[in-house]
Protein backbone atom coordinates (compact mmCIF):
# COMPACT_ATOMS: atom_id res chain seq x y z
CA UNK A 1 0.00 0.00 0.00
CA UNK A 2 1.12 3.42 -1.06
CA UNK A 3 -0.45 5.64 1.82
CA UNK A 4 -1.24 9.32 1.42
CA UNK A 5 -2.55 10.72 4.85
CA UNK A 6 -5.61 12.41 4.31
CA UNK A 7 -6.76 12.35 8.61
CA UNK A 8 -9.31 14.81 8.90
CA UNK A 9 -8.96 17.21 6.17
CA UNK A 10 -11.11 15.07 3.93
CA UNK A 11 -14.44 16.48 5.69
CA UNK A 12 -13.26 19.36 6.61
CA UNK A 13 -11.08 20.83 2.80
CA UNK A 14 -12.15 18.29 -0.01
CA UNK A 15 -15.39 19.05 -1.91
CA UNK A 16 -13.75 17.60 -5.01
CA UNK A 17 -13.07 13.96 -4.03
CA UNK A 18 -13.11 12.91 -7.38
CA UNK A 19 -10.37 15.75 -7.96
CA UNK A 20 -7.84 14.98 -5.24
CA UNK A 21 -8.22 10.85 -5.91
CA UNK A 22 -7.04 11.85 -9.29
CA UNK A 23 -4.08 13.90 -7.98
CA UNK A 24 -3.55 11.07 -5.17
CA UNK A 25 -3.26 8.38 -7.88
CA UNK A 26 -1.14 10.18 -10.40
CA UNK A 27 1.58 10.54 -7.59
CA UNK A 28 1.70 6.52 -7.34
CA UNK A 29 -0.82 6.44 -4.27
CA UNK A 30 -3.21 3.31 -3.82
CA UNK A 31 -4.36 3.93 -0.03
CA UNK A 32 -5.74 6.65 1.40
CA UNK A 33 -5.82 6.90 5.68
CA UNK A 34 -8.33 8.96 7.24
CA UNK A 35 -10.26 9.80 10.26
CA UNK A 36 -13.65 8.47 9.06
CA UNK A 37 -15.51 10.51 12.55
CA UNK A 38 -16.70 6.89 13.36
CA UNK A 39 -18.42 7.61 16.59
CA UNK A 40 -19.84 10.92 14.92
CA UNK A 41 -21.28 9.30 12.34
CA UNK A 42 -22.26 5.99 14.02
CA UNK A 43 -22.29 6.16 17.76
CA UNK A 44 -23.16 9.51 18.94
CA UNK A 45 -26.81 9.78 17.66
CA UNK A 46 -25.92 13.79 16.78
CA UNK A 47 -27.69 14.77 13.48
CA UNK A 48 -24.89 15.35 10.82
CA UNK A 49 -26.83 15.92 7.64
CA UNK A 50 -25.53 19.14 7.60
CA UNK A 51 -22.22 19.40 9.37
CA UNK A 52 -20.26 22.37 9.22
CA UNK A 53 -16.64 22.79 10.06
CA UNK A 54 -13.94 25.18 11.09
CA UNK A 55 -10.63 26.27 12.03
CA UNK A 56 -9.93 26.91 15.31
CA UNK A 57 -11.28 30.76 15.54
CA UNK A 58 -10.20 33.29 13.81
CA UNK A 59 -7.07 33.65 12.54
CA UNK A 60 -5.77 31.22 14.99
CA UNK A 61 -3.82 27.99 14.15
CA UNK A 62 -4.69 29.19 10.09
CA UNK A 63 -1.02 29.17 9.15
CA UNK A 64 -0.63 26.09 11.31
CA UNK A 65 -0.37 22.19 9.23
CA UNK A 66 -3.73 20.72 9.62
CA UNK A 67 -5.99 23.87 11.60
CA UNK A 68 -5.61 25.76 8.60
CA UNK A 69 -9.47 25.05 7.79
CA UNK A 70 -11.13 27.47 5.59
CA UNK A 71 -13.61 29.91 7.30
CA UNK A 72 -17.37 29.43 6.48
CA UNK A 73 -17.35 25.83 4.95
CA UNK A 74 -19.68 25.00 3.09
CA UNK A 75 -22.24 22.37 4.77
CA UNK A 76 -21.86 18.73 4.07
CA UNK A 77 -23.83 15.12 4.68
CA UNK A 78 -21.49 13.60 7.00
CA UNK A 79 -22.58 10.10 5.48
CA UNK A 80 -23.19 10.72 2.34
CA UNK A 81 -19.70 12.41 1.93
CA UNK A 82 -18.47 8.93 3.60
CA UNK A 83 -19.89 7.22 0.79
CA UNK A 84 -18.35 9.63 -1.85
CA UNK A 85 -15.17 9.26 -0.27
CA UNK A 86 -15.55 5.71 -0.68
CA UNK A 87 -17.15 5.58 -4.06
CA UNK A 88 -14.08 7.17 -5.35
CA UNK A 89 -12.06 5.54 -4.12
CA UNK A 90 -13.41 2.35 -5.84
CA UNK A 91 -13.29 4.15 -8.95
CA UNK A 92 -9.93 5.36 -8.78
CA UNK A 93 -8.20 1.76 -7.71
CA UNK A 94 -7.44 2.78 -4.29
CA UNK A 95 -8.55 1.40 -0.55
CA UNK A 96 -8.86 3.68 2.54
CA UNK A 97 -7.94 2.91 5.86
CA UNK A 98 -10.14 3.58 8.52
CA UNK A 99 -9.38 5.21 11.65
CA UNK A 100 -10.19 7.71 14.16
CA UNK A 101 -9.12 10.94 15.70
CA UNK A 102 -11.63 11.70 17.89
CA UNK A 103 -9.97 11.34 20.84
CA UNK A 104 -7.52 13.94 20.03
CA UNK A 105 -8.57 16.85 18.04
CA UNK A 106 -10.98 16.07 15.37
CA UNK A 107 -13.76 17.47 17.06
CA UNK A 108 -12.08 20.65 17.60
CA UNK A 109 -12.86 21.34 14.03
CA UNK A 110 -16.61 21.29 14.98
CA UNK A 111 -18.35 24.39 15.05
CA UNK A 112 -19.90 23.60 18.55
CA UNK A 113 -19.31 21.58 20.64
CA UNK A 114 -21.69 19.07 20.86
CA UNK A 115 -19.36 16.19 19.37
CA UNK A 116 -16.78 17.22 22.12
CA UNK A 117 -19.31 16.62 24.56
CA UNK A 118 -20.88 13.52 23.34
CA UNK A 119 -17.17 11.67 23.14
CA UNK A 120 -16.61 13.22 26.57
CA UNK A 121 -19.58 12.02 27.51
CA UNK A 122 -18.38 8.10 27.25
CA UNK A 123 -17.01 6.64 30.20
CA UNK A 124 -13.32 5.94 30.15
CA UNK A 125 -13.71 2.20 30.49
CA UNK A 126 -16.05 1.74 27.79
CA UNK A 127 -14.38 3.86 25.20
CA UNK A 128 -12.54 1.22 23.01
CA UNK A 129 -15.75 -0.78 22.85
CA UNK A 130 -17.76 2.04 21.92
CA UNK A 131 -15.61 2.76 19.15
CA UNK A 132 -15.23 -0.55 18.00
CA UNK A 133 -18.72 -0.48 18.03
CA UNK A 134 -19.33 2.84 15.92
CA UNK A 135 -16.33 1.35 13.33
CA UNK A 136 -18.34 -1.82 12.65
CA UNK A 137 -21.77 0.08 12.57
CA UNK A 138 -19.77 1.93 9.53
CA UNK A 139 -18.69 -1.14 8.01
CA UNK A 140 -22.17 -1.84 8.01
CA UNK A 141 -23.26 1.01 6.36
CA UNK A 142 -20.54 0.61 3.64
CA UNK A 143 -21.30 -3.03 2.94
CA UNK A 144 -25.41 -2.28 2.48
CA UNK A 145 -24.09 0.15 -0.30
CA UNK A 146 -21.29 -2.24 -1.57
CA UNK A 147 -18.49 -0.73 -0.77
CA UNK A 148 -17.16 -2.79 2.46
CA UNK A 149 -14.21 -4.12 0.27
CA UNK A 150 -13.00 -0.85 -0.48
CA UNK A 151 -11.55 -0.78 3.18
CA UNK A 152 -8.13 -2.24 3.52
CA UNK A 153 -8.22 -2.37 7.67
CA UNK A 154 -9.88 -0.91 10.44
CA UNK A 155 -7.97 1.45 13.06
CA UNK A 156 -9.77 1.52 16.80
CA UNK A 157 -7.82 4.89 16.94
CA UNK A 158 -4.80 6.64 16.16
CA UNK A 159 -1.87 6.94 18.22
CA UNK A 160 -3.82 5.07 21.14
CA UNK A 161 -1.20 6.35 24.08
CA UNK A 162 -1.35 9.78 23.09
CA UNK A 163 -4.99 9.98 23.04
CA UNK A 164 -8.10 10.09 24.88
CA UNK A 165 -8.00 6.20 25.39
CA UNK A 166 -5.07 7.00 27.43
CA UNK A 167 -5.50 7.51 31.69
CA UNK A 168 -1.65 7.98 32.19
CA UNK A 169 -0.98 4.55 32.82
CA UNK A 170 0.48 4.10 29.13
CA UNK A 171 0.69 0.36 26.99
CA UNK A 172 0.98 -1.66 30.25
CA UNK A 173 -2.16 -0.19 31.22
CA UNK A 174 -3.75 0.11 28.37
CA UNK A 175 -3.98 -3.60 26.85
CA UNK A 176 -7.00 -5.18 28.35
CA UNK A 177 -9.68 -2.69 27.39
CA UNK A 178 -7.61 -1.74 23.63
CA UNK A 179 -8.55 -5.84 23.52
CA UNK A 180 -11.65 -5.97 24.27
CA UNK A 181 -12.13 -2.76 21.84
CA UNK A 182 -10.77 -4.94 19.14
CA UNK A 183 -12.52 -8.55 20.18
CA UNK A 184 -16.04 -5.81 19.99
CA UNK A 185 -15.00 -5.44 16.10
CA UNK A 186 -14.24 -8.76 15.04
CA UNK A 187 -17.12 -10.10 16.68
CA UNK A 188 -19.07 -8.08 14.49
CA UNK A 189 -16.91 -8.26 11.47
CA UNK A 190 -14.49 -10.89 11.85
CA UNK A 191 -13.16 -10.81 7.97
CA UNK A 192 -12.27 -6.87 8.34
CA UNK A 193 -8.75 -6.45 9.72
CA UNK A 194 -8.24 -4.04 12.58
CA UNK A 195 -5.70 -2.98 14.50
CA UNK A 196 -4.74 -0.13 17.16
CA UNK A 197 -1.84 2.24 16.14
CA UNK A 198 1.58 3.81 18.10
CA UNK A 199 3.31 7.24 17.74
CA UNK A 200 6.50 6.21 17.15
CA UNK A 201 7.64 2.49 18.19
CA UNK A 202 7.82 1.80 21.64
CA UNK A 203 10.68 -0.16 22.22
CA UNK A 204 10.86 -1.99 25.38
CA UNK A 205 7.43 -2.30 25.62
CA UNK A 206 5.83 -4.58 22.39
CA UNK A 207 4.87 -6.92 25.00
CA UNK A 208 2.16 -4.71 26.01
CA UNK A 209 0.89 -4.26 22.19
CA UNK A 210 -2.60 -5.96 21.99
CA UNK A 211 -2.24 -9.62 21.23
CA UNK A 212 -5.19 -9.55 18.97
CA UNK A 213 -4.55 -7.13 16.31
CA UNK A 214 -4.45 -8.13 12.77
CA UNK A 215 -2.11 -5.37 11.36
CA UNK A 216 1.17 -3.78 13.24
CA UNK A 217 0.71 -0.41 12.79
CA UNK A 218 3.52 2.29 13.80
CA UNK A 219 4.20 6.31 13.13
CA UNK A 220 8.30 6.28 13.34
CA UNK A 221 8.52 10.34 13.64
CA UNK A 222 11.94 10.50 14.75
CA UNK A 223 12.25 14.11 15.74
CA UNK A 224 15.55 14.46 16.96
CA UNK A 225 16.43 18.14 15.96
CA UNK A 226 13.21 18.83 16.22
CA UNK A 227 13.06 18.03 19.45
CA UNK A 228 15.54 19.99 20.73
CA UNK A 229 13.82 22.84 19.38
CA UNK A 230 10.54 21.58 21.38
CA UNK A 231 12.19 21.18 24.82
CA UNK A 232 14.63 24.70 24.34
CA UNK A 233 11.26 26.55 23.54
CA UNK A 234 9.23 24.50 25.98
CA UNK A 235 6.21 24.11 23.34
CA UNK A 236 4.63 21.22 24.68
CA UNK A 237 5.73 21.77 28.44
CA UNK A 238 3.27 24.31 29.82
CA UNK A 239 4.44 23.77 33.01
CA UNK A 240 7.35 25.43 32.11
CA UNK A 241 8.29 29.24 31.31
CA UNK A 242 7.91 30.33 28.00
CA UNK A 243 11.01 31.68 26.35
CA UNK A 244 9.71 34.69 24.45
CA UNK A 245 12.75 37.30 24.10
CA UNK A 246 14.30 34.20 22.64
CA UNK A 247 11.48 33.35 20.40
CA UNK A 248 11.50 36.50 18.89
CA UNK A 249 15.41 36.77 18.13
CA UNK A 250 15.95 33.58 17.26
CA UNK A 251 12.16 31.83 15.58
CA UNK A 252 9.22 34.34 15.23
CA UNK A 253 8.10 36.96 12.44
CA UNK A 254 8.61 40.64 13.32
CA UNK A 255 5.51 41.48 13.91
CA UNK A 256 4.54 38.78 15.89
CA UNK A 257 2.32 39.80 19.12
CA UNK A 258 3.12 38.36 22.73
CA UNK A 259 2.06 34.66 23.48
CA UNK A 260 -0.92 35.83 25.75
CA UNK A 261 -2.33 38.14 22.93
CA UNK A 262 -2.40 35.08 20.65
CA UNK A 263 -5.72 32.79 22.07
CA UNK A 264 -8.68 30.68 20.25
CA UNK A 265 -11.61 32.95 20.70
CA UNK A 266 -13.56 29.31 22.01
CA UNK A 267 -12.25 27.76 24.75
CA UNK A 268 -13.91 24.49 24.27
CA UNK A 269 -12.08 24.30 21.14
CA UNK A 270 -8.58 24.38 23.10
CA UNK A 271 -9.70 21.41 25.01
CA UNK A 272 -10.82 19.05 21.82
CA UNK A 273 -7.61 19.31 20.56
CA UNK A 274 -3.85 17.95 21.80
CA UNK A 275 -1.78 20.76 20.47
CA UNK A 276 -1.22 23.17 23.48
CA UNK A 277 -1.48 26.90 22.63
CA UNK A 278 2.12 27.64 22.59
CA UNK A 279 2.83 25.40 20.30
CA UNK A 280 0.60 26.75 17.69
CA UNK A 281 1.45 29.85 18.49
CA UNK A 282 4.56 29.60 17.88
CA UNK A 283 3.67 27.44 14.46
CA UNK A 284 1.47 30.81 13.15
CA UNK A 285 3.79 33.30 13.87
CA UNK A 286 6.87 31.40 12.87
CA UNK A 287 9.32 33.19 10.61
CA UNK A 288 9.33 29.54 8.20
CA UNK A 289 13.00 30.70 7.22
CA UNK A 290 14.21 31.24 10.70
CA UNK A 291 12.81 27.83 11.75
CA UNK A 292 14.13 26.13 9.23
CA UNK A 293 17.73 27.80 9.67
CA UNK A 294 17.17 26.72 13.43
CA UNK A 295 17.20 23.34 12.53
CA UNK A 296 19.38 23.35 9.93
CA UNK A 297 22.03 24.97 12.02
CA UNK A 298 21.65 21.93 14.84
CA UNK A 299 20.97 19.65 12.52
CA UNK A 300 24.92 18.22 12.04
CA UNK A 301 24.57 16.84 15.75
CA UNK A 302 21.50 14.82 15.13
CA UNK A 303 21.89 13.10 11.86
CA UNK A 304 23.57 10.25 13.48
CA UNK A 305 21.39 9.28 15.87
CA UNK A 306 18.47 10.38 13.73
CA UNK A 307 19.58 7.70 11.17
CA UNK A 308 20.20 5.04 14.28
CA UNK A 309 16.87 5.56 15.74
CA UNK A 310 15.28 5.44 12.58
CA UNK A 311 16.49 2.30 11.38
CA UNK A 312 16.52 0.81 15.28
CA UNK A 313 12.73 1.89 15.09
CA UNK A 314 12.02 -0.02 11.82
CA UNK A 315 13.99 -3.21 12.25
CA UNK A 316 11.81 -3.48 15.67
CA UNK A 317 8.96 -2.98 14.51
CA UNK A 318 9.34 -5.64 11.31
CA UNK A 319 10.58 -8.04 13.79
CA UNK A 320 7.52 -7.53 15.87
CA UNK A 321 5.44 -7.84 13.11
CA UNK A 322 7.39 -11.07 11.72
CA UNK A 323 6.92 -12.60 15.16
CA UNK A 324 3.69 -12.15 15.57
CA UNK A 325 2.57 -13.04 11.88
CA UNK A 326 0.95 -9.90 11.02
CA UNK A 327 1.76 -7.31 8.28
CA UNK A 328 3.53 -4.36 9.02
CA UNK A 329 2.16 -0.34 7.70
CA UNK A 330 4.13 2.56 8.27
CA UNK A 331 0.52 4.87 8.38
CA UNK A 332 3.15 8.28 9.44
CA UNK A 333 5.90 9.58 10.04
CA UNK A 334 9.66 10.75 9.44
CA UNK A 335 10.69 13.74 11.39
CA UNK A 336 7.50 15.22 13.63
CA UNK A 337 5.16 18.03 13.73
CA UNK A 338 6.61 21.39 11.81
CA UNK A 339 4.55 24.69 10.99
CA UNK A 340 2.77 24.47 7.82
CA UNK A 341 5.08 26.64 5.66
CA UNK A 342 8.77 25.51 7.44
CA UNK A 343 10.29 23.35 4.50
CA UNK A 344 12.71 21.33 6.84
CA UNK A 345 10.77 17.96 6.21
CA UNK A 346 9.98 18.99 2.53
CA UNK A 347 13.96 20.35 1.71
CA UNK A 348 16.64 18.50 1.09
CA UNK A 349 17.35 16.84 4.51
CA UNK A 350 13.62 15.75 4.45
CA UNK A 351 13.69 14.64 1.32
CA UNK A 352 17.38 12.16 2.17
CA UNK A 353 15.25 11.25 5.18
CA UNK A 354 11.86 10.06 3.66
CA UNK A 355 13.92 8.47 0.85
CA UNK A 356 15.91 5.90 3.24
CA UNK A 357 12.64 5.46 4.94
CA UNK A 358 10.86 4.15 2.30
CA UNK A 359 13.58 2.07 1.19
CA UNK A 360 14.09 0.39 4.69
CA UNK A 361 10.24 0.12 4.52
CA UNK A 362 10.14 -1.70 1.31
CA UNK A 363 13.75 -3.92 2.23
CA UNK A 364 11.87 -4.73 5.28
CA UNK A 365 8.91 -6.25 3.78
CA UNK A 366 6.25 -3.91 4.95
CA UNK A 367 2.85 -3.87 3.72
CA UNK A 368 2.27 0.17 3.41
CA UNK A 369 4.04 3.20 4.15
CA UNK A 370 3.43 6.97 3.56
CA UNK A 371 6.17 9.11 1.46
CA UNK A 372 6.25 11.42 4.11
CA UNK A 373 3.07 12.15 6.61
CA UNK A 374 3.34 16.02 4.61
CA UNK A 375 2.80 14.04 1.16
CA UNK A 376 -0.80 14.92 1.06
CA UNK A 377 -3.26 17.59 -1.21
CA UNK A 378 -3.85 19.89 2.06
CA UNK A 379 0.47 20.04 2.61
CA UNK A 380 3.13 22.09 0.20
CA UNK A 381 4.83 19.00 -0.37
CA UNK A 382 2.04 17.86 -2.17
CA UNK A 383 3.33 19.82 -5.14
CA UNK A 384 7.20 17.79 -5.25
CA UNK A 385 5.25 15.04 -7.72
CA UNK A 386 9.06 13.68 -9.03
CA UNK A 387 9.67 12.62 -5.39
CA UNK A 388 5.77 11.23 -4.47
CA UNK A 389 6.16 9.14 -8.11
CA UNK A 390 9.96 7.99 -7.35
CA UNK A 391 9.54 6.86 -4.13
CA UNK A 392 6.23 5.15 -4.51
CA UNK A 393 7.62 3.13 -7.71
CA UNK A 394 10.18 2.44 -5.38
CA UNK A 395 8.59 1.21 -2.69
CA UNK A 396 6.69 -1.25 -4.61
CA UNK A 397 9.79 -2.81 -6.58
CA UNK A 398 10.91 -6.16 -5.13
CA UNK A 399 7.25 -6.70 -3.28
Amino acid sequence: MNITLWDFTWYTRFRDLALVFGQAVDRGYDTVRICAMPYLLFGSGLDTSALRFSGLGGEFGQRTRWYDVPPDGSAIDGRAHLLELFRQAEAHGCRVIVSSWEYQQSPSFAVDDAWHRALQAVPFEDRTVVLADAHAALIDFLRDHGLDDVVAYVELHNEVTHSGLNDGSGLPGMRDALERGIDRFKQRHPGVPVAANFSRVPVGQMRWLPRNQDVAVFHPYVYGVLDQLIDEFALRDTGRPFPQERAFAELLRDDAPPLPDWRPPDSWKTAATIVPQREIYTHDWCDPDRWDRWLYDRYGEHRRAMRETLDTWLNVAADYAAGRGIPLVFGEGWVGYTPLHANFEEGPVGAEICEHAVRRARDLGAWGTVICSNAAPHHPMWQDVDLQRRLNDEFRENR
